[in-house]
C-alpha cells in the first residue's frame, strides 16, 4: 500500500468515479475535491486549489464542463503552475479529441514544466447510458444534429484504467495516448445496436442544428450547455475524428473494449428498459 495521496479533480464524473474507485481498490490514498468537498475545489475560484493541492503526489484532471469552454485553457495553466509549486509530481489531463482548445489546454500544461501524461479521448460509450443521451434512448427517439459522421467511441472504462497506470506506473512521464474505441461507428449505428440489445425500437432522428438549438431552448437547458453542445456538433463532429488510435494498447497492452460488449453488459443493468 502507498502512502503518496493522489487527488482526483471530477472525481464525480463519468472517468473520475472510475479513476477513484480503481485506485481505491488498489489501497491507494484518493483524495476527491470538488464543490462539495472540504476542501472546496471550484474550477471557477482558485482560492481553493492551493488546499486541495497540499499533501498531493499526482492528480487527475478532468475539466467541467469541457476543455473547450472560455477560461479554461488559462485555468488549467494556473492550476499545472501551482501544483509544481506545491511539489505534485505528476498530473493526468483528460483532454478532447479534435477540440483546438483542447491542445491549448495541453499545450499549458506541457509549459508549467510538471510531469504529465495526457489522455485525450473521443465520444464515450456511457453519453448513451449516463449522460444527455441517456433521457433520448428511453424516449424511443434519439434525435441529434449529426447525420453519417463516424466517431471512435470509447469506454470510460478503458479511460479510467489508462489514466490509473498513468498514475501510479512508471514510463508514461511526458506521454500523450491518443484513445479510442475498436471501431468506426455512426450514432445511428450505435443506437441500432443498443436497441438490438435491449429489445426495443428505438429511432434515431437527424435534425439542423438551429431546430436542435431550438428543442434544448425549449427545454430550458442552460445558455452555457447549449453554447457547448452547439460547439461540440458544428466543429468537433465535422469528420474530423474519423480515424482510430491504438493509444489503449501503447499504454496498458491491451485492446479497447467493443461497443457491442459494453451495450451486452449496460442492457443487462435495466438502464434503458423502457419505464412507461
Amino acid at each position: 500500500m502507498s502512502s503518496e495521496t493522489i487527488l482526483i479533480l471530477g472525481g464525480g464524473g463519468k472517468t473520475g468515479r472510475r479513476v477513484a474507485e480503481r485506485l481505491l481498490a488498489k489501497g491507494r490514498d484518493v483524495r476527491l475535491a470538488s464543490r462539495s468537498t472540504v476542501p472546496v475545489f471550484d474550477w471557477t475560484d482558485p482560492s481553493g486549489w492551493a488546499a486541495a493541492l497540499d499533501g498531493v503526489d499526482a492528480a487527475y484532471v478532468s475539466y467541467q464542463p469541457d476543455l473547450a469552454v472560455p477560461g479554461a485553457v488559462e485555468a488549467i495553466g494556473t492550476l499545472s503552475r501551482l501544483a509544481l509549486k506545491k511539489g505534485v509530481r505528476h498530473l493526468v489531463l483528460l483532454s478532447g479529441r479534435g477540440e483546438d482548445e483542447a491542445l491549448a489546454a495541453e499545450e499549458a500544461l506541457k509549459q508549467s514544466g510538471i510531469g504529465y501524461t495526457i489522455i485525450r479521448a473521443s465520444w464515450f460509450f456511457q453519453n448513451f447510458s449516463e449522460a444527455f443521451l441517456l433521457d433520448g434512448i428511453l424516449a424511443g427517439e434519439l434525435v441529434l444534429p449529426v447525420a453519417d459522421v463516424r466517431e471512435p467511441f470509447i469506454d470510460a472504462d478503458d479511460i479510467a484504467d489508462v489514466a490509473v497506470a498513468a498514475l501510479i506506473e512508471p514510463g508514461h512521464g511526458q506521454k500523450t495516448y491518443e484513445v479510442t474505441g475498436p471501431q468506426l461507428m455512426t450514432f445511428g449505428e450505435a443506437v441500432a445496436e443498443i436497441a438490438r440489445q435491449s429489445g426495443r425500437e428505438i429511432r434515431f432522428t437527424t435534425v439542423d442544428i438551429r431546430t436542435y438549438v431550438a428543442m434544448l431552448r425549449e427545454a430550458q437547458i442552460p445558455a452555457g450547455y447549449i453554447w457547448l453542445i452547439e460547439y461540440l456538433f458544428m466543429n468537433v463532429l465535422d469528420g474530423r475524428n474519423e480515424s482510430l488510435t491504438d493509444g489503449v494498447v501503447q499504454a496498458i497492452g491491451r485492446p479497447p473494449r467493443d461497443f457491442a460488449d459494453y451495450v451486452r453488459e449496460t442492457a443487462a443493468t435495466g438502464v434503458w428498459e423502457d419505464l412507461k
